[in-house]
């Protein structure tokens, strides 16, 4: 398995490519703010040819570029149902702080994207990704596992970093509902788990079990709370 990441824009989101191998298509995963021209060099390192964009979640930081890569590779993107709405309506779920870049800004229209359904294995460029429902930090955010060769892999997006998880303040987001995809999404995967977030370096559930306190926190939460 070959993973290529970079991190893209002012916030630094972890794009990445992920192919069977040097020379063969991959699934381009959050493309972020200024992604397209470090893309497409990431890209032509490895020979890489793209055949989707998948998106962990609809927040502007993994999804800036979205629509100028599928254009350009002519490929489609996919993305989970819950979060359309920040496509179709991005000033109502990103706060005022990022109210400057959405000017002019273009993002693909909700129908032209492919919806992700929780448990779905999505099979694209030799690669299997299993689509994990993980709300909280978006109401649609996901995770994909995928098997690495040495290791079970999680691209985790904005739930799980090393040393903390995803913000919770901004429209959409639940604290609640947080606590509950750590305790039954993330808790669950082995320890071997490589994670690789949407932002920062990557880590394992294993290290995060023993160090993250918002882990500790979520494994206290008894059943029957959050969502």
């Amino acid at each position: 398995m070959l993973i290529r990441s970079f991190p893209a824009g002012a916030f630094g989101t972890n794009c990445y490519a992920v192919a069977s191998g040097p020379g063969q298509e991959c699934v381009v995963v959050d493309p972020g703010m200024d992604a397209v021209e470090p893309l497409a060099r990431m890209l032509a390192d490895d020979g890489l040819k793209p055949v989707a964009v998948v998106l962990t979640h609809g927040h502007l930081d993994h999804t800036f570029s979205v629509l100028p890569v599928c254009d350009g590779y002519d490929i489609p993107a996919y993305l989970h149902p819950d979060d359309f709405g920040m496509l179709s309506d991005p000033v109502r779920w990103h706060g005022p702080q990022l109210a400057p870049l959405l000017g002019g800004l273009r993002l693909p229209d909700p129908s032209d994207v492919k919806a992700l359904d929780d448990g779905a294995v999505l099979s694209l460029a030799g690669v299997d990704l299993t689509v994990r429902h993980a709300p909280g930090h978006t109401q649609g955010s996901v995770m994909f596992s995928l098997d690495l060769g040495e290791a079970p892999g999680l691209l985790a997006g904005d739930v799980l970093f090393a040393g903390s998880v995803g913000r919770v303040d901004l429209p959409g987001g639940s604290w609640d509902a947080m606590l509950t995809s750590l305790r039954d999404v993330v808790l669950p995967l082995d320890d071997e788990t490589i994670v690789l977030p949407g932002h920062g370096p990557a880590t394992t559930i294993g290290r995060e079990r023993a160090t993250n306190p918002y882990l500790a926190e979520a494994a206290a939460e008894p059943k029957g709370r959050g969502l």
